[in-house]
């Protein structure tokens, strides 16, 4: 451990030369001073301060007003209140002020040893615990992925997954998180073993112990949680992993409780145009072509593939709900949609149901893509999940949703599909009306490498359009990215670790739902 250095300011620091003894021997390095206006100036001068120890009744500077000035400049640097007045508003004043920890004169040594243990240590021995409990972790998880698990088998090693990639991602630990992403992978090559073998199965409308997926979202756990008398508002991430949820969730709770937290799965292809559009029809794409022939486009077709939710929503409720709901439905797509957004959020407390379809998350994987410097700011999983977090907190989202905390509502929180960061080629060749995602194709004499990819040779039996009467679906499994031979090393590299969906991956098909209620 490299040396700690510790500030100390106190009005009766002869008192303190044991203390500072006791800690010097213990590798500490203690420069002490005897009031507040000191502690400013040592602090502005030596930069090397890593922790602050600051008497609460000091003459002159008080220790808080002390401290007040100290985060004015080191908003950063820990510091520990040692007072002799334990009145609740005093105390109440410096937690407010993001102290670290508080100790009552008269310390001892094993007191103040343990605050710096937790202030100082915390990090390094919380790094090294989690480090060596993914390693025992690790073969179970192996054996698990392995064990040929059913569908709620395979949810429960991706959230775990998570789990750790999680706990180890504040651990700085490059070679567990490498060994953790092995294991992802080889968990994403089984997944999309298991996906090819029953995704027919899943889709068939006659089964009855299918899964939950996007088709039957609406009808299964959205519609059944409302209540009579209290507002529900459906907010719909566009792109939304369980990984960014888990980021996302702890926000939500510091304003609602959590009552549950679902999972279902995205239909293929995992993207907006169809899985979104399946969960606000209620049906699968092919049926919706049949049902709103003028409303459907396919992927070649020009326009909007996602102008019409509102009347497939709409649709829906008049199918599923026989009372007459009052409902509203709102698309953010800019920042000054947001900004409205939050203005309107008490209004649609008047409505039975209200969706708020918000597109960031979608918005930002795209533009990480064309953008260099946010290929730099989310240049991992983890990156991506900070920058996820930072946006929510500032986002008219989530200012808006903080306006009706206080009133009876319920939020369902969820996704229409997620997304994987993909590293590996596969090549790929098609006519001219080929479409252009890199995680499925549809067209007419595709060749593709066959172990890549699921292929559906007919499209209406697996619930989809078929664009022509050869037309073929291919859905790229684990981490690959469809590449065409010409300018293939350009676009391998241009692509490659670059965020995309539409495939098979853990990642894009298990999506989460969170229903929240007010604390009220």
């Amino acid at each position: 451990m490299s040396e700690i250095n510790i500030l100390w300011a106190d009005d009766e620091i002869d008192m303190l030369k044991p203390l500072r003894i006791f800690l010097e021997k213990k590798g500490y390095r203690v420069h002490m001073v005897s009031n507040g206006y000191d502690a400013i100036e040592l602090l502005k001068e030596n930069g090397k301060i890593d922790l602050v120890f600051l008497d609460e009744s000091m003459p002159g500077l008080s220790g808080l007003e002390t401290l007040s000035q100290i985060k004015d400049f080191r908003s950063d640097i820990p510091v520990v209140m040692i007072t002799k007045n334990e009145a609740e508003t005093i105390m109440d004043e410096a937690i407010g002020s993001q102290i670290a920890d508080y100790l009552i004169k008269p310390v001892n040594p094993h007191q103040i040893l343990l605050s710096l243990k937790k202030i100082i240590d915390n990090k390094r021995l919380v790094g090294e615990k989690t480090n060596s409990d993914y390693q025992q972790e690790f073969r179970n998880l192996l054996m698990e992925i392995n064990s040929g698990p059913d569908l709620d088998g395979w949810v429960d090693i991706y959230k775990k997954l998570v789990s750790w990639e999680l706990k180890l991602g504040g651990s700085q630990s490059e070679q567990m998180m490498d060994i953790l992403a092995m294991q992802k992978k080889e968990a994403n090559a089984e997944w999309s073993k298991y996906v090819s073998k029953n995704y027919m199965d899943w889709i068939e409308p006659s089964n009855d112990e299918a899964p939950v997926m996007s088709h039957n979202l609406m009808r299964n756990y959205i519609l059944p949680e409302m209540e009579e008398g209290v507002p529900t508002i459906i907010v719909l991430m566009d792109n939304m992993r369980y990984d960014q949820w888990k980021i996302i969730e702890p926000i939500l709770r510091e304003k609602f409780y959590l009552e549950k937290e679902k999972h279902f799965l995205s239909i293929l292809p995992t993207t907006t145009q169809y899985s979104r559009n399946a969960i606000f029809a209620g049906m699968m794409p092919a049926d919706i072509q049949k049902r709103f022939p003028d409303k459907w486009l396919n992927d070649q077709d020009e326009g909007g593939k996602n102008m019409y939710e509102e009347d497939f929503f709409k649709d829906q409720l008049g199918r599923l709900v026989r009372r007459d709901l009052k409902s509203h439905y709102v698309k953010v797509t800019r920042h000054h949609f947001g900004k409205q957004l939050t203005e309107k959020m008490n209004n649609f407390l008047d409505n039975d149901l209200t969706v708020i379809v918000y597109n960031f998350i979608d918005m930002l994987s795209h533009a990480r893509t064309e953008m260099e410097v946010l290929k730099e700011l989310a240049s991992d999983e983890s990156a991506y999940r900070s920058i996820t977090k930072s946006w929510f907190l500032h986002s008219p989202l989530w200012a808006g949703l903080q306006r009706i905390a206080d009133k009876k509502v319920k939020i369902i929180f969820t996704t229409d599909h997620g997304t994987i960061r993909v590293s590996t080629p596969s090549r790929v060749i098609g006519d001219k009306d080929t479409t252009t995602n890199l995680r499925y194709k549809v067209g007419k004499n595709l060749r593709y490498q066959k172990n890549d990819v699921l292929d559906l040779r007919d499209p209406l039996e697996a619930g989809l359009p078929r664009p022509n009467i050869s037309s073929t679906f291919i859905f790229a499994k684990e981490d690959k990215f469809f590449l065409y031979p010409n300018n293939y090393n350009h676009y391998h590299n241009y692509y490659q670790d670059t965020f995309q969906h539409g495939g098979i991956s853990l990642e894009e098909m298990i999506c989460p739902l969170g229903v929240l209620t007010s604390k009220v």
